[in-house]
């Protein structure tokens, strides 16, 4: 009998596939949320990076610095300049010494020269390239001629740029257009940078993965696998840091820039943004402006080579640097040309002639950084009263001012040989200022702010306020001088000491500097002598607020306090202020405002804003004349006498020494048929000198006025103004060949009644015999 199989069946362990189903459910399900929750993030992170890129692409308004340039050199027969002058203004134009014949070249044999000329814009037309020859004889052109090009009787240079107006990030750059570019500049950049540029849509893996191949053949870096894109992108809107993060965002950005953007408004502010070199704390950006920084010439003027050279600094500005590693850079120049050869966009035997050119980029940086600190602090001061400081940060102005470069390195050269002679005679820790203006129109030409002139600190100038002694007796005198009356240049005028006492009991006693007294003199000796006692005595009679307001009507807008001592110098101003003051000497009584702007036109070339000449007549052009005349005496036998050691006996000038208590400020101003300098000189700690007017301030006047192509000073005589010959010391008429006989001018009507006559003199007959017959 068979037993029951059901009793003898085994028991199973029960199954955990439906639980292993389910937690890999809730693990699909919870990775699918995260990828959900990533999606969104994802997404919300492009819409804010979207934005990002849009906003700032769409409103990309790179600002431009403003550019200061200097006045123009205009180049024609009997142009008066320098040989070295000459040669000093085109290098710093930028102009490479060569054969003359490449834009922005000279050649020099001696004193000739060829000059092939880059052109220029100016606002009233642009000046066309051309190459002229010249040559230089007594700091004069002559030989004049226009080699090819339109030909002119007159050509402009283009001016140099002598500084900037930088926004705070100090990026500065000239804005290009595609239509810029010197032939196969684009297909240098993209074969070299990005050669898929028009094909991939913001990164590029082939281009990744045929770097890193192209660098293994090479055996060192040559080819990068970022895009132009993802260049303009870490450049336009990343930092330069190194993480995943943001390679992760250049990537996506690159990705939304080609999706909202066409290749050519990519490529054009590539163009415009690319970091390419450095310039002190500025960095220069775009190719606009590295053509001008490396070659001092515009981006469409460059040669293959020199196309080459800057495609070739994308990769390291400063690694590849031409001026500091030369070799390096031309390493890397010719492999771009080898890179265009094997691409088939130039020949082999033209990638060869290229190679064999040096670099040649200029000497130093055509687009440096302010190198007249002192000067264009004025123009901005001056600039301030008509634009906003963020304006001219960021519009790219173009602001062409009056300075003289041959002008401004003599000044610079006297100041500091000066101040070197003095320092080996024992004078320590001196301090100079200097400034130089055109004296028929006010034009500032130079400015020295101090020892340094590249210094941009202190800027003594325009900011040291300092008494200005004896500077002030020409405007004591021709305050009386304007009652022809009363005062003419042969008064007897009282060199005796007297004391003033005050209200308050204070007592003044002032003294001549030699502490001598010389009794009556005559007016024209007091001032040409510089004495004291009868200035004040002067200007006492004429009163203090007719000298106060003959300054204020010449210009000078400080408040000067009405003291008795003012009369002598006690009334600080500085080096700019008294050459307004003197301006209306030297332009015979007409308030000339000091310029250092001529124009000011925006980035395309459109004037915004012009300086014009703009004087007033505000003082009597007769006893202006007369003052003129003895300044004239000063120079030839007076305080500045001294000058003719250094300059030409044959130069005209007109000048006043000036030299406050202790020595502690040594000033001259003066003038020839040109110029008008006011030079100081002292220290900074207002410390006592041994030092006067005419051995401290005058040497580096005079050493400035000897160095300078330039005219005499003729004064033209005014009407109301007769010349007669007198005897001073008895205030009369004389014959011209009389004993202390001088030709001296009055205000018609002033002149003596009295006659001192010498007919019968044996000394007046004799001179009057030698002079007939020689």
């Amino acid at each position: 009998m068979k037993k029951s199989s059901s009793s003898g069946k085994t028991s199973r362990k029960p199954s955990n596939k439906p639980a292993s189903a389910g937690r890999r459910a809730w693990v699909w399900g919870l990775l699918g949320r995260l990828c959900l929750v990533g999606i969104v993030v994802l997404a919300g992170w492009m819409v804010y990076l979207d934005a990002v890129v849009t906003s700032r692409f769409e409103g990309r308004r790179f600002e431009v610095p403003s550019r200061v340039y200097a006045r123009p050199l205009e180049l024609y027969d009997g142009a008066s300049i320098s040989v070295g002058g000459l040669r000093r203004e085109l290098e710093l134009a930028g102009y490479r010494q060569g054969d003359g014949r490449r834009p922005g070249t000279f050649q020099q044999s001696s004193n000739r020269f060829v000059i092939s000329t880059r052109g220029f814009a100016f606002s009233d037309g642009v000046e066309p390239r051309r190459r002229l020859s010249l040559s230089v004889v007594g700091d004069r052109v002559s030989g004049f001629r226009v080699l090819s090009g339109d030909p002119s009787p007159i050509v402009r240079l283009e001016p140099a740029q002598i500084g900037g107006i930088y926004p705070a990030h100090k990026e500065d750059r000239i804005l290009i257009q595609r239509s810029d570019l010197p032939p196969l500049f684009e297909e240098a950049l993209l074969a070299i940078e990005d050669r898929d540029f028009y094909e991939h849509v913001g990164v590029s893996p082939l281009a990744i993965a045929r770097a890193m191949w192209v660098n293994l053949q090479a055996g060192r870096v040559v080819q990068g696998g970022s895009t132009l894109t993802q260049q303009l992108v870490k450049n336009f809107y990343l930092t330069r840091e190194q993480t995943l993060v943001r390679k992760g965002n250049e990537a996506l950005m690159s990705l939304l820039l080609e999706w909202h953007y066409d290749k050519s408004d990519i490529l054009e502010t590539y163009l415009n943004e690319v970091y390419l070199g450095q310039a002190g704390v500025r960095g220069i950006h775009g190719f606009g402006l590295a053509s001008q920084f490396y070659f001092g010439q515009s981006l469409a003027e460059l040669e293959l080579d020199q196309v080459a050279l800057l495609v070739a600094l994308v990769k390291g500005p400063s690694y590849y640097d031409p001026r500091r590693h030369p070799e390096r850079a031309k390493r890397r120049r010719n492999l771009v040309l080898d890179v265009l050869a094997d691409s088939g966009h130039i020949d082999d035997a033209t990638a060869r002639q290229f190679q064999a050119r040096p670099l040649g980029v200029t000497g130093q940086p055509s687009f440096t950084e302010n190198r007249y600190p002192a000067f264009v602090d004025l123009v901005r001061r001056h600039l301030a009263r008509d634009y906003r400081e963020e304006d001219l940060q960021s519009e790219g102005l173009r602001i062409f001012t009056t300075l003289n470069p041959s002008i401004q390195y003599a000044a610079e050269f006297s100041v500091r040989q000066t101040l070197e002679r003095l320092d080996g005679s024992g004078e320590r820790q001196l301090e100079s200022a200097m400034v130089v203006t055109s004296r028929d129109s006010g034009e500032v030409v130079a400015l020295v702010g101090g020892r340094d002139p590249r210094y941009a600190g202190f800027n003594r100038a325009l900011d040291a306020r300092r008494p200005i002694g004896s500077l002030i007796k020409p405007f004591v005198y021709l305050a009386a001088l304007q009652h022809p009356d009363k005062y003419t240049l042969v008064t007897p005028v009282h060199d005796k000491g007297f004391a003033l006492v005050f209200d308050d009991g204070r007592r003044w006693e002032p003294k001549n500097y030699d502490g001598e007294e010389r009794g009556d003199v005559p007016l024209h000796l007091a001032l040409s002598r510089s004495y004291n006692l009868p200035t004040v005595r002067v200007g006492l009679d004429v009163g203090v607020d007719s000298v106060v307001d003959m300054l204020h009507e010449l210009g000078v807008a400080e408040p000067i306090s009405e003291y008795p001592s003012m009369l002598l110098g006690a009334v600080s101003m500085t080096p700019v202020t008294v050459a307004q003051a003197y301006q209306g000497l030297a332009t015979s009584g007409f308030n000339t405002p000091l310029r250092t702007i001529r124009q000011v036109t925006d980035a395309q070339g459109e004037p915004l804003s012009r300086y014009n000449l703009a004087i007033e007549q505000v003082l009597d052009p007769a006893a202006t004349h007369l003052v003129q005349y003895v300044m004239q005496e000063t120079m030839q036998e007076g305080t500045g006498r001294s000058a003719y050691y250094r300059v030409s006996q044959e130069l005209s000038l007109a000048g006043k020494t000036g030299t406050t208590d202790d020595g502690r400020d040594s000033w001259f101003a003066g003038f020839s048929g040109d110029w008008l300098a006011v030079a100081w000189v002292g220290r900074d700690d207002n410390g006592a000198t041994t030092l006067s007017g005419a051995s401290g301030a005058l040497p580096v006047w005079a050493d400035f006025m000897a160095s300078v192509p330039q005219h005499g000073f003729s004064p033209v005589v005014p009407d109301g103004v007769e010349y007669h010959w007198v005897n001073p010391q008895t205030a009369s008429l004389s014959g011209k060949h009389c004993d202390n006989a001088r030709l001296v001018p009055f205000i018609a009507g002033s002149e003596p009644t009295a006659t001192d006559s010498c007919a019968g003199s044996l000394g007046g007959r004799l001179r009057g015999w030698f002079e007939e017959l020689f």
